[in-house]
């Protein structure tokens, strides 16, 4: 949770910070850090299709997010950057909920893989209502923060490549 929650989030909010110090350099190679950081997204939202493990998800899910965070800090954009602040705002809450709906399944049952989980609506259906809010809104749900930071980012100009439209699209579909 902590990880997640808040490390990641500093993280972001920190190359914020160190990018107006060097101006120059975010210029000059931002095309790459976005094109590598939309390919890691799409590459952990794959990864995140045949996850049995129910932290394990959560985690390749918030790294799929913070991708998309960078996109958004290395766009040099007022649109990308305050994207980019409003997903870090919006998963820091979303994630650290994930995690501990996670950590109380797993303090219940005893096991974390989705087969030996499937089935607990019937057992603990309010614990189910918190899974489906805190999951519709780490999916971008249309009342959820998740689902602005998708808009801000896709409005960024991106002329330098037809494929990173491709790619973004194929990480918000997978994310």
């Amino acid at each position: 949770m902590i990880l997640a929650g808040v490390l990641l989030k500093l993280g972001g909010y920190g190359l914020m910070r160190v990018l107006f110090f060097m101006p120059d350099y975010s210029v000059n190679y931002n095309y790459f850090w976005i094109g590598l950081s939309l390919y890691g997204s799409f590459i952990v939202g794959c990864l995140c299709i045949c996850q049995v493990d129910i932290k394990s998800l959560i985690a390749y899910s918030s790294v799929a997010h913070i991708g998309l965070v960078l996109c958004g800090i290395f766009s040099i954009n007022i649109w990308g950057l305050c994207g980019s602040l409003v997903l870090i705002i919006g998963h820091g809450l979303c994630s650290s909920g994930l995690f501990c709906l996670a950590n109380i399944i797993y303090e219940r049952v005893g096991r974390r893989r989705f087969i030996v989980n499937r089935g607990l609506i019937v057992f603990i259906p309010s614990l189910s209502l918190f899974w489906f809010i805190l999951r519709a809104n780490n999916i971008a749900s249309p009342i959820s923060l998740n689902l602005l930071v998708n808009d801000y980012v896709s409005f960024l100009d991106w002329e330098f490549l037809s494929f990173v439209r491709c790619n973004m699209t194929m990480t918000f579909l997978f994310d």
